[in-house]
């Protein structure tokens, strides 16, 4: 706790919904560890239209804890030398009542960091979405070492830039979070939420794949990291887009685009498929120029999603 304390009007804008993301985020920090601020945050809460509401939420919340928690069970207090248990004590004068506390039950809890960061991360690291980015990676390399596939590398750099681009459109949402409603409504929704699940899932799948394309023969394919600045190039436009058409027809114009751009030709190829598809991916991978297109995109995406960001606090509101 700091000397620092939130002014009377800075708990009005706060109450009344109008305070900037950024501000409510540094409020909402600070209120962690500032039991008088966070009174004067409640009552003023309390004094808006929403006040009505939250009562009756608390209460609702209350009356099923109270259902919940096992009944009280008295045991007495010995004195502070402690007589042995059973034996009568000289200090207490005959027929008095003995002096009892109720026995304290604790349930366990996160703290608040954690708290927060596990809400932050929510869907980006569970679900669907997970698994099916170790059956990639694994699956690859088990049909290359195991399966005697000696060119799977060009199939799996032709997916890996659509994992983490479907693992965005997985991880925000009503589709994706049941407690998405909620989400919404908090200061911290918008952009901020939206790209710290991005994060998770870039983190989760970027060195992963990498580490699994490392692991494949190479014949003739590009080498394991090339995808990584596509794939970044097309996440930062599918949030770009986002801002426009919403999340999940923004990761699907994105993902497909890339899929029918890359596997489109080739399966339409006479030749080999995956002769084919290794040219192709070289085409759009390898060198300098083709590293530096997709880094220069990644750049003027980035720039608009920036400019898009209002956007993020009405984005899957319903």
């Amino acid at each position: 706790m700091t000397g620092w304390h939130a002014s009377d009007h800075l708990v009005a804008r706060y109450a009344d919904g109008c305070l900037p993301e950024a501000d409510a985020w540094s409020l909402e920090k600070h209120l962690e560890s500032c039991g008088g601020c966070a009174l004067r945050v409640s009552r003023a809460v309390r004094a808006t239209a929403a006040g009505p509401a939250l009562d009756g939420i608390r209460e609702k919340i209350l009356a099923d804890v109270r259902g919940a928690v096992p009944a009280r069970v008295p045991e007495a207090v010995p004195p502070a030398h402690g007589p042995v248990p059973g034996a009568p004590d000289p200090a207490r004068p005959a027929g008095s009542p003995v002096r009892t506390r109720p026995r304290v039950y604790r349930w366990p809890s996160a703290g608040p960091g954690a708290v927060r960061l596990l809400w932050a991360l929510g869907p980006a690291v569970r679900g669907a979405w997970l698994p099916a980015v170790l059956l990639v990676a694994v699956g690859a390399v088990a049909l290359a070492h195991g399966g005697g596939i000696a060119n799977a590398r060009p199939w799996l750099l032709a997916l890996a830039p659509v994992v983490p681009v479907a693992g965005v459109a997985l991880s925000y949402g009503p589709h994706a979070d049941p407690m998405h409603e909620i989400t919404a409504a908090t200061p911290s929704a918008g952009l901020r939420l939206v790209l710290t699940r991005t994060a998770a899932v870039l983190a989760v799948s970027l060195p992963l794949l990498t580490l699994a394309g490392a692991l494949l023969p190479s014949a003739g394919a590009p080498n394991a990291a090339a995808w990584l600045l596509p794939g970044l190039a097309l996440t930062l436009a599918s949030l770009a887009l986002a801002g426009y058409v919403g999340l999940r027809t923004a990761t699907a114009v994105t993902g497909g685009g890339w899929l029918c751009a890359v596997l489109g030709p080739v399966l339409t190829a006479p030749g080999g498929l995956t002769d084919e598809l290794g040219e192709r991916l070289s085409r759009y991978l390898d060198g300098a120029p083709a590293q530096g297109g997709w880094a220069a995109a990644a750049v003027l995406c980035a720039a608009l999603l920036a400019a898009r960001r209002p956007a993020f606090h009405f984005l899957e509101k319903s």
